[in-house]
């Protein structure tokens, strides 16, 4: 006769990510566009909001509420409840403090089972965010090396190695020694997004014991709020679910040309993201 082993009550029994990022209400960036997606891939999706936005601040006007001096606090009860995370996630960070935070969140939650995944992001088309001071920059270089995975774009990549910034023109064995550069910090996975190719845009990828990759897919739409995230979310979920990296990245790109595509021929301002709710059901768990 055959019995079924009961399974002990607990927090841990779901697998879990944290994703330290902020909350805006509106304009689908940040925690507004990890939750759903992480969640949606089958990973429980806990959020540590570092400030709280009515709307991103590409919007003309905003309401900010800075969310530093309780982060501590907050995770504190995180340790009561004993939990254990498979997923640990960063994106954009708003201030030294902010980026210790996250350092001393890693230190204290990773465990033999953890992933980290570490979206740097700083700056784009050459130029940095306006918070973001040359300190700044080391400081998320101390970060990068907590990471097993990072998804810079061809900005972050730029500054986080000190190379010089161009916007077309890359060779391969240019973003090879960026990649390697990063790599050689501690990252297992570096994937360098958003490099312009005529008509394509392409994502360099490498990850240490294969061959490296650059894959590209064709242009559609312009620019829009909140794709990285929508990009690093995807890759989180995928690490916590034992994703080969090539096909998450590939995933990846693909989903968020779609969710271009989507809003585009629904006339949703570029402001306000791309409508992933609209596709999402497309997108696979593994």
């Amino acid at each position: 006769m055959k019995y079924l082993r009961e399974q002990i009550m607990s927090h841990n029994n779901q697998k879990k990510m944290a994703v330290i990022n902020d909350l805006s209400g509106f304009g689908r960036c940040s925690l507004t566009v990890s939750m759903p997606i992480i969640s949606y891939m089958g990973v429980q999706c806990c959020p540590v909001p570092t400030s709280i936005f009515s709307n991103h601040t590409g919007f003309k006007d905003f309401f900010f509420d800075d969310y530093t001096d309780r982060i501590e606090t907050y995770i504190s009860k995180w340790h009561d409840l004993e939990l254990e995370f498979e997923g640990i996630a960063s994106g954009f960070l708003g201030s030294r403090k902010q980026i210790e935070t996250v350092i001393h969140f890693i230190e204290e939650f990773r465990s033999d089972r953890t992933t980290v995944v570490i979206d740097p992001v700083m700056g784009d088309h050459g130029r940095m965010y306006a918070t973001y001071t040359d300190e700044m920059c080391d400081e998320m270089g101390r970060l990068v090396a907590y990471a097993d995975i990072i998804t810079p774009n061809l900005t972050e990549c730029c500054k986080l190695t000190k190379t010089p910034y161009k916007e077309n023109g890359w060779k391969k064995k240019e973003l090879y020694a960026m990649a390697e550069a990063l790599s050689c910090r501690g990252p297992e996975k570096v994937v360098i997004t958003g490099i312009p190719q005529g008509e394509f845009i392409a994502n360099y990828v490498m990850e240490k014991g294969k061959e490296p990759k650059l894959l590209r897919t064709h242009k559609a739409g312009t620019e829009r709020s909140g794709t990285g995230d929508v990009f690093a979310s995807i890759i989180a979920a995928d690490a916590v679910n034992g994703v080969d990296f090539d096909r998450s990245v590939k995933k990846a790109s693909d989903f968020v040309k779609k969710c271009i595509v989507k809003s585009v021929e629904m006339n949703i301002p570029q402001t306000d993201g791309v409508c992933f709710e609209e596709v999402l059901y497309t997108l696979k768990r593994n």
